[in-house]
């Protein structure tokens, strides 16, 4: 028990180190994902996804995420909630089956597990400096700004995919490539799916998506 507990805190830190929450099966750099197709337009899609990250001032979700872990025979799921607030207010929290909370607040960051809580400064950590960026980029729809992927489009009558191939060194080191699913009839991120090099994957399915509701700061709050 102790060893899948562990494990799977440890692959929940990795997600951090590249985002936002990812299919079963792997893709390779070339290949087109199944039941997919190129998609030609792509400069439709940047222009609504600009209006779709401007448009939205809060995101409030449930999520589910599964963990599949080449050393481990079950995936590792996990349920809670997440919040979003502009410009820089970000909430993760695990719920089921332990609670662990990771909370972006500007230039603050804090991680709690249990009863044990640690907290960052972005200004002096270039890694959660890019852990911010790139999480707060994911969630708005604004990662096609973001120089340090390169990118593959695709559709099918219910989504556009975006796939992400890091370049940064630093994120390049434990990701392969990163999968956004936005939902057609809303605009907005529906799945985040994540490859690492080791082979194992991530998938995180957003529920009960709400845009624009009112949050409170305190969800934020980092004492």
């Amino acid at each position: 028990m102790t060893i899948v507990k562990n494990g799977r805190r440890l692959k929940i830190r990795i997600f951090l180190l590249a985002i936002v929450l990812f299919f079963g099966y792997k893709m390779d750099v070339c290949s087109q994902p199944t039941g997919f197709t190129i998609l030609k337009d792509t400069a439709t899609l940047k222009k609504i996804l600009i209006k779709e990250a401007v448009d939205t001032k809060t995101i409030q979700s449930d999520f589910i995420q599964e963990k599949n872990i080449s050393a481990l025979s079950e995936k590792i799921i996990t349920k809670g909630k997440f919040y979003f607030k502009k410009e820089s207010l970000l909430r993760w929290e695990y719920l089921e089956p332990f609670k662990y909370l990771i909370i972006l607040n500007k230039n603050k960051v804090l991680i709690k597990d249990e009863n044990k809580e640690n907290k960052y400064d972005l200004q002096s950590n270039k890694m959660f400096q890019e852990i911010n960026r790139m999480m707060i980029n994911s969630v708005q729809g604004k990662i096609l700004s973001a120089k340090e992927f390169t990118y593959s489009f695709y559709q099918n009558d219910k989504y556009y995919l975006l796939q992400l191939f890091p370049q940064a060194k630093t994120v390049k080191k434990y990701i392969k490539n990163i999968h956004l699913y936005f939902d057609k009839s809303t605009n907005g991120v529906s799945k985040i799916e994540m490859i690492e090099n080791t082979g194992d994957d991530t998938k995180i399915t957003f529920l009960n998506r709400k845009e624009n509701v009112e949050i409170s700061d305190e969800k934020f709050l980092i004492k």
